[in-house]
């Protein structure tokens, strides 16, 4: 049995335990990951085209997140002393495929008993705002809207290391 998944805006012809390289996810290792923008299912006679989509699901897992080969970009133009050199590494994504099936309904189901879970969850999203520790790696706007959000009183103008400090002092 195979399908034909798009993803990245690519489309792919998978089958059951395949690893394939596609553009990069927000996906740690390890993870589980659902397309569900199926075209083609099926095996022989038996194929599902879909218009534009099947109703089902393949699901894989990440097996690596990672950088393509470099790709050198030379401009040159003759006799006027211009050379520019500019390299690119693409970021990708490897999936192991697991399953290939008509799940799809059963995904909705559980979008419906997922929202209970989440209104008893954005209490615990409250209190870790509050834990949440203020770093030099953050940008001026998020150290702003920090202290907004946590009654820090701050100068705006004030350059990134003082709004930190600033910060830390109201937080200790």
């Amino acid at each position: 049995m195979y399908a034909v998944i798009e993803t990245g805006g690519k489309q792919y012809r998978v089958q059951e335990g395949d690893v394939i390289t596609i553009e990069k996810l927000k996906a740690e290792v390890g993870e589980t990951v659902a397309f569900d923008k199926v075209l083609v299912l099926g095996e022989g006679k038996d194929v599902k085209v879909g218009t534009p989509y099947v109703d089902a699901v393949v699901t894989g897992s990440v097996v690596e997140n990672g950088k393509g080969q470099k790709v050198i970009i030379f401009k040159y133009k003759a006799k006027k002393d211009y050379r520019k050199k500019q390299g690119h590494r693409q970021p990708y994504t490897m999936v192991k495929i697991e399953s290939l099936g008509a799940a799809a309904p059963k995904k909705a189901a559980a979008k419906k008993a997922e929202p209970k879970a989440e209104a008893a969850e954005k209490p615990v999203k409250e209190e870790t705002k509050a834990v949440k520790k203020v770093s030099a790696s953050m940008k001026k706007d998020e150290l702003i809207a920090f202290a907004k959000e946590n009654n820090i009183a701050i100068d705006e103008k004030a350059t990134k290391a003082v709004i930190i400090e600033a910060i830390e002092a109201a937080l200790k």
